[in-house]
C-alpha cells in the first residue's frame, strides 16, 4: 500500500480505523466473539505503544503492524493468535512494553512467539554476525512454533513492499537478507506467491537496471505472447471440453527473478529464452478422481504436441517436501517452440499458491502437509541440538536445504525418504539416524557397493553398512550436503577435539613448570597470541596433537625476553577488535572514496568479482586485510550484506588518474579462419588495451575463450565488448566474475 500523508489527526484516526476494519474483514476463519475481543485488545495496545512513532515514509507506525496482520490473515491464512502477535510484533523491540507485560495481557503462547520475533541488540564478538544470531534465535522458536516464521514472512513482505522510503544501502541490506533467507523459507513452507514476490522485489533493489529491463521487455512482448498462447490452447480447449472436463486454462509469465536466473545460468539473452511463460491447466476434479484426471489431461495434450521425454515431472504421485503437487511436462508447440505445461486441480493450485491460506479449506490434505512440516521441524530441532556451532555456519548449513531440488530414495524395506538433490550415501545414513551416520563404513546402492561420497539418484535403494568401531572423520564434511549430517559430524569432531584439548592442557602445564613459567590465564593467552591462535582451547589442542612443542614455547620466552619482559599482548594492527576497525574506517565520513590517498586503512579489490571504476561497489571491512571492495552484484554480495551489514561501508570511485584494472572477458562462437587474430587485433591495435593472458579452446567447430585485459573503467570495458561482439563468428561476449 502506498504511503499516505495525512496532516490532520482526525483524518489519521479515521484512516487507522478503516485499515483495522479491513483487517477484520480479511480474517478467513470463522471468528468467535472472544477472538474479536483479543484482536481488538492487541490493536489498542499496539496503537497506544506506537502512538508517537512514524515510519520512514512519514505515515503513522501503526499502519505497519496492521498491514502485517492483514498479510498474515489474508495471504497466509493464519488465525487469531497469529493476528494478535502480528499486531504486537514490534512493541517489545521498539517501545517500553516488556515480554512480561505481553505475557500478563495475552498469555504465555503469544509472549513466546513475540520473543521469537524480537531481535537481539548490540554487536556481539567480532567472529559473530548479529544477523545470523537473530536468524538462529528466530529458528529456535520456529522449531517450537511455526507461526514465528510465518509472521516474520508477513513482516518482511510488507517491509519489501514499502522499501522505497529507505536509504539505498538499507534497501540493499534488507533485499540481500530477503534473498538469502526469507524467500527460501517461504519456498520451503509452500508459500509460492509470497516467495515469488519476495524474489522479484529483492531483485528490484539489488539489480534495478536488470529488473526494469526485464519488466519492460515482458511488457513489450506481451501482445505477441498472448497471440501465441491462444494459438497453443485453442485445440486443447476444444478437446478437453469434448471429454467433459471442467477446467481453466491460461498462460502465466515466469517471475522476473526466475527469468534473470535463466539468463545468467544459460548464458542466453532475454530474446532467446523459450520458457518465458507456462501454460497452466486447472481441473475441477473430485478428490478421488484428481490423479486420474491429471493423467487424462496429459494424454490429450500429448496427442496434439510432442512431449520432451526428459522434462516430465510427476509431483502428484510423490509431492515435493513442501507439499507442492502438480504434473509438469514440456511439449513442442506451434512454430517449433518448447512450451511448459502445468496440470493440476483446483485444490492443488490453491495449496501451491497460498500454502497455509488454503489449509483450513482442505482439511483432508492439511493433515498430510502438517506431518511433512513436523518432519522438517524435527530436522531443525536436531540441527539446533548443536547450538554451540557458529551461528553463520548454522545458517549456511540450514539454508542449503531450503531451496534444493529433491530426490526420492528408498530403504531396503521400501520406505521412502526425501533428500536434497546432490545428497550422498553418507547423507542418507545420517537421515536414517545419527548413530547410523556416525558408524557408517560403507553403502550398497541398488545392491552394488559404493563409496560414502556416492551421489544418490531418484529411485535408488540404499543399504547402509555400519561398524561400532567407526567414528566421523574430518574429510566426511566434504562428502555431505544436508544440514543434519554436517551439524552432527561437526558436533562429533568437536567432542574429539575437546577431549584432546583437555589432554593438551595437562601437557602444557607440565611444559610451563619445566620452563619455570606460571600457568596463569594471562600467560596462556599471551602464548596463544604469539602463535596467532584464536583461543586457549586451540592452543591446548595444538599441544596435544604435537604441532606446538617445548621448542616453540622456548621461542616465545626468548621473544618475550628480547622485549624486556614486556607483555606480548600488544597486538599487530591486523588483530584489532572488529568494533575498533569499523569505527576507525567509518569515522565521521559516510562514504569511502576509492582512489583517494587513504592513510587510515588499506583497501583491496576483491578477486571474486574484480571491480573496476564505474562499477557499483561497496567496501567490506575485514579483520586482517583492511577493506575489500566488491561489486554490488558480486556472487558473494548477498551473503555479505545479509550476514555482516554492520561491516559494509558505502564506496564510490574518485576521478583518479588513469590506472589500469584487470578484468576478464569470456567469448563463445563458431570457429572461423583467422578469428583469434581478429579478436587480438581489436584489443591491442584499435583500442590500445593491454592483454595479460588469452586462452582459447576449440571443440568440434565451437570455440570458447577467456581474455584477461587491463581497462580503465566500465565504459572502456563495455566499448571493447561491443566491438568484439561484431567480429564474424562471435556469438556471445560476457564479463568474467573473477580472475
Amino acid at each position: 500500500m502506498d504511503a499516505i500523508h495525512l496532516q490532520n489527526p482526525e483524518q489519521e484516526k479515521s484512516e487507522i480505523l478503516k485499515r483495522y476494519k479491513a483487517l477484520l474483514r480479511s480474517c478467513k476463519r470463522k471468528m468467535e466473539k472472544d477472538d474479536k475481543a483479543q484482536i481488538r485488545k492487541a490493536f489498542e495496545v499496539a496503537l497506544e505503544a506506537h502512538k508517537e512513532m512514524r515510519r520512514k515514509s512519514g505515515e503513522p507506525y501503526i499502519f505497519h503492524p496492521i498491514a502485517v496482520a492483514r498479510i498474515a490473515a489474508e495471504e497466509i491464512g493464519l488465525g487469531t493468535t497469529s493476528i494478535v502477535c502480528a499486531l504486537l510484533h514490534d512493541v517489545v523491540e521498539d517501545t517500553d512494553l516488556s515480554l512480561d507485560d505481553i505475557k500478563g495481557m495475552f498469555g504465555e503462547r503469544v509472549a513466546k512467539i513475540i520473543d521469537g520475533l524480537t531481535k537481539i541488540t548490540g554487536i556481539s564478538e567480532q567472529s559473530t554476525s548479529i544477523q545470523a544470531e537473530n536468524f538462529r534465535k528466530m529458528l529456535l522458536t520456529l522449531s517450537d512454533d511455526v507461526r514465528v516464521i510465518l509472521i516474520k514472512l508477513a513482516d518482511r513482505l510488507h517491509n519489501m513492499r514499502t522499501l522505497d522510503s529507505m536509504k539505498h544501502e538499507k534497501q540493499l541490506k534488507i533485499a540481500s537478507e530477503t534473498l538469502y533467507l526469507y524467500a527460501p523459507l517461504a519456498h520451503r513452507l509452500g508459500l509460492n506467491a509470497i516467495k515469488t514476490e519476495l524474489e522479484d522485489l529483492s531483485l528490484k533493489y539489488t539489480e534495478p537496471e536488470i529488473f526494469f529491463d526485464i519488466e519492460k521487455k515482458l511488457k513489450d512482448t506481451e501482445p505477441e505472447r498472448k497471440r501465441y498462447i491462444n494459438k497453443f490452447i485453442v485445440p486443447l480447449k476444444a478437446e478437453l471440453e469434448t471429454e467433459g472436463f471442467g477446467f481453466k486454462m491460461y498462460g502465466r509469465p515466469k517471475s522476473i527473478f526466475s527469468i534473470n536466473n535463466k539468463i545468467k545460468t544459460k548464458g542466453v539473452p532475454f530474446e532467446e529464452i523459450y520458457d518465458l511463460f507456462a501454460i497452466r491447466i486447472i481441473l475441477d476434479s473430485k478428490s478421488e478422481d484428481e490423479k486420474a484426471d491429471c493423467w487424462r489431461a496429459y494424454s490429450i495434450i500429448t496427442d496434439f504436441y510432442h512431449p520432451n521425454p526428459d522434462r516430465l515431472r510427476d509431483w502428484i504421485s510423490t509431492p515435493k517436501a513442501n507439499g507442492y503437487e502438480s504434473l509438469h511436462t514440456t511439449v513442442m508447440g506451434p512454430e517449433g517452440k518448447w512450451v511448459e505445461v502445468q496440470i493440476r486441480t483446483v485444490r492443488m493450485d490453491e495449496l501451491a499458491e497460498k500454502g497455509y491460506a488454503a489449509h483450513w479449506k482442505y482439511k483432508e490434505v492439511a493433515e498430510a502437509r502438517e506431518n511433512q512440516l513436523d518432519e522438517w521441524l524435527k530436522r531443525i530441532r536436531e540441527m539446533l541440538e548443536s547450538s554451540d556451532e557458529n551461528a553463520l555456519e548454522f545458517i549456511d548449513d540450514f539454508k542449503l536445504n531450503l531451496f534444493a531440488d529433491e530426490i526420492v530414495c528408498f530403504t531396503p524395506k521400501g520406505d521412502m525418504r526425501t533428500l536434497p538433490l546432490g545428497a550422498t550415501a553418507l547423507d542418507f545414513a545420517f537421515d536414517i539416524h545419527t548413530k547410523v551416520g556416525e558408524n557408517c563404513i560403507g553403502a550398497k546402492v541398488n545392491h552394488r557397493l559404493v563409496p560414502l561420497s556416492y551421489q544418490l539418484k531418484s529411485g535408488d535403494q540404499i543399504e547402509i553398512i555400519t561398524s561400532s568401531k567407526q567414528s566421523p572423520k574430518e574429510d566426511w564434511l566434504g562428502y555431505v550436503i544436508t544440514a543434519k549430517a554436517k551439524s552432527k559430524i561437526k558436533l562429533a569432531l568437536k567432542e574429539v577435539k575437546k577431549k584432546l584439548a583437555d589432554d593438551g592442557r595437562e601437557v602444557l602445564e607440565r611444559k610451563f613448570n619445566h620452563l619455570k613459567l606460571d600457568f596463569t590465564v594471562q600467560n596462556i593467552n599471551e602464548v596463544a597470541n604469539f602463535f596467532n591462535l584464536p583461543s586457549s582451547h586451540e592452543l591446548f589442542y595444538r599441544v596435544a596433537t604435537g604441532s606446538i612443542n617445548l621448542k616453540n614455547i622456548k621461542d616465545y620466552i626468548e621473544e618475550r625476553n628480547k622485549r624486556g619482559g614486556k607483555k606480548q599482548g600488544a597486538k599487530k594492527q591486523g588483530s584489532k577488535s572488529l568494533e575498533s576497525i569499523v569505527k576507525e574506517v567509518r569515522g565521521s565520513a559516510d562514504m569511502l572514496v576509492i582512489g583517494e590517498n587513504m592513510k587510515r586503512i588499506d583497501y583491496k579489490l576483491s578477486p571474486c568479482c574484480t571491480p573496476i571504476p564505474g562499477d557499483d561497489v561497496f567496501g567490506f571491512i575485514t579483520i586482517n586485510e583492511g577493506i575489500k571492495i566488491h561489486r554490488v552484484n558480486c556472487p558473494n554480495a548477498i551473503q555479505l550484506m545479509s550476514n555482516y551489514a554492520y561491516r559494509i561501508v558505502k564506496a564510490k570511485w574518485t576521478n583518479q588518474e588513469m590506472i589500469s584494472f584487470l578484468s576478464g572477458i569470456k567469448i563463445k562462437g563458431i570457429d572461423e579462419m583467422g578469428l583469434v587474430n581478429n579478436i587480438t587485433q581489436i584489443i591491442s591495435t584499435e583500442l590500445n588495451v593491454n592483454m595479460r593472458s588469452i586462452s582459447f579452446d576449440t571443440n568440434d567447430g565451437v570455440f570458447e575463450g577467456t581474455i584477461m585485459v587491463f581497462v580503465q573503467d566500465t565504459n572502456h570495458l563495455t566499448n571493447l565488448m561491443a566491438k568484439l561482439k561484431k567480429v564474424k563468428g562471435v556469438l556471445t561476449v560476457s564479463r568474467v566474475d573473477g580472475n
